[in-house]
């Protein structure tokens, strides 16, 4: 989760190499394997260290920052799954002293839930993004300033390091997430949902949920009035372990309205898919993987599949260009958890590519089923459903739900409150942490 000015002259970015890259030395392999050893990585800070450091946004120059996990690539691909990295935390903290982490992987899932009740955000969003990217393209809105902010131009040195970080290593600290969306709102003034888009092109573990309602938080639409003004001080502070000192933000807006909507999204919780036994997937399936469900080791089948089929679907993110890591991790996610699933089952694997149809690959295996990761709302939803409509509708699909999501999505009604209260019980329903 992270929750009208004229524009300054650009400055050198000290915080560039020569030649302009930006230093980063993280390890972004999409595998399983890799993620794991980030976590292995990141487990002695995820108690104290992390509640007290994890608002420190040092820079990416160093391998793995210890205040925060830098999980979500994985958590997000399906490589790893929010229960698995909760029961390793709290099998060495105690919930007490893993109290922040667990409250910011709570998050995660709570986005999730609350879009799920609320699918007409997304689709608002989509249809705002659309007209907002048209306009540019007519000159018609803001080109200039919305150049400037998209190549790092605009003159305030920290959000042009961010913009180039972001660009070029894929990611950015869940703080500094914050601080470029109030900036990119309140005193670039764009569109907020041109942010947000560009936030989905270039993200790693861009995720339609926690994005669109972060961006939506920050504007002040998530949690009705209530916005969020970065200030200089504050981005000192906080970025004050940063190799080069600490990123200077002059001229921000200190005063602005929150936005405003006249749409209004009406909540109703989806029936929820049950768990699977065995006897549910006897007969011969396909399991697909797509690009949240990457990996079949977080789905716990109780039965092996006769055929695995990947389907990458990247570039649905946005109807603009997806940046290199972002689109390099997903596909990578993808290929790898094909191979692996292929490997451990036993099994032929192939590609369901973007226009094909999908009923051709199940003739050719002689399947007749598809056991199917639940599909969120947001882009890969959309990529994916209209080439699953007829299997749907013959009920030859089985819908896959973990059991956190299943738990933890009723309660994400309103505002995060309405989860925070239940993790203990959820943990324990679940059996996660020993509860």
């Amino acid at each position: 989760m992270f929750r009208g000015r004229a524009l300054l002259a650009p400055k050198p970015n000290p915080e560039l190499c020569p030649g302009g890259r930006v230093p980063c030395a993280m390890d972004w392999t999409p595998t399983r394997a890799r993620g794991h050893a980030r976590l292995a990585e990141f487990l002695p800070a995820a108690g104290s260290t992390y509640a007290e450091q994890r608002n420190h946004d040092d820079g990416p120059a160093t391998e793995g920052p210890s205040n925060v996990s830098m999980l979500s690539p994985w958590l997000h691909a399906g490589l790893l799954s929010e229960a698995e990295v909760l029961d390793t935390v709290l099998a060495q903290h105690s919930p007490r002293a893993a109290e922040k982490f667990v409250a910011e992987v709570f998050w995660r899932i709570y986005f999730k839930g609350y879009l799920e009740q609320r699918p007409s955000i997304w689709s608002g969003y989509c249809e705002g993004r659309d007209a907002a990217l048209a306009a540019v393209e007519r000159n018609a809105g803001t080109p200039m300033a919305y150049a400037e902010a998209t190549e790092g131009r605009t003159g305030i040195a920290a959000f042009d390091v961010w913009v180039r970080e972001l660009v070029e290593t894929g990611y950015l600290h869940n703080h500094a997430r914050m601080w470029f969306a109030s900036i990119w709102i309140f005193t670039l003034r764009l569109d907020w949902q041109l942010g947000a888009d560009f936030f989905l092109r270039h993200l790693i573990d861009g995720d339609a949920a926690s994005n669109t309602l972060s961006w939506r938080w920050v504007a002040g639409l998530h949690t009705k009035g209530k916005h969020y003004l970065a200030r200089e001080d504050n981005i000192a502070r906080y970025t004050s372990g940063r190799e080069r000192g600490p990123l200077a933000a002059a001229g921000l807006a200190r005063k602005a309205e929150p936005l405003h909507e006249p749409a209004d999204y009406p909540r109703n919780l989806p029936d929820l898919p049950r768990a699977i036994t065995a006897a549910d997937l006897k007969q011969p399936f396909a399991l697909l993987l797509h690009d949240e469900a990457a990996h079949h080791a977080p789905l716990a089948l109780p039965e092996r599949p006769a055929l695995v089929i990947a389907a990458s679907r990247a570039h649905a993110r946005s109807p603009g260009d997806v940046g290199a890591p972002a689109a390099g991790f997903t596909s990578g996610a993808i290929a790898a958890g094909m191979a692996e699933a292929a490997a451990e089952f036993g099994c032929p694997a192939v590609e369901w590519r973007a226009g094909e149809a999908l009923e051709p690959l199940l003739a050719e295996a002689g399947i007749d089923r598809i056991a199917l990761p639940y599909l969120p709302t947001g882009w890969t939803r959309d990529a994916l459903s209209p080439g699953l409509g007829a299997l749907t509708e013959q009920h030859r699909i089985i819908t896959l739900l973990n059991d956190l999501n299943r738990a933890t999505w009723p309660f994400a009604k309103a505002g995060f409150f309405g989860v925070a209260k239940q993790i203990d019980a959820l943990l324990g329903e679940c059996g996660i942490g020993g509860g």
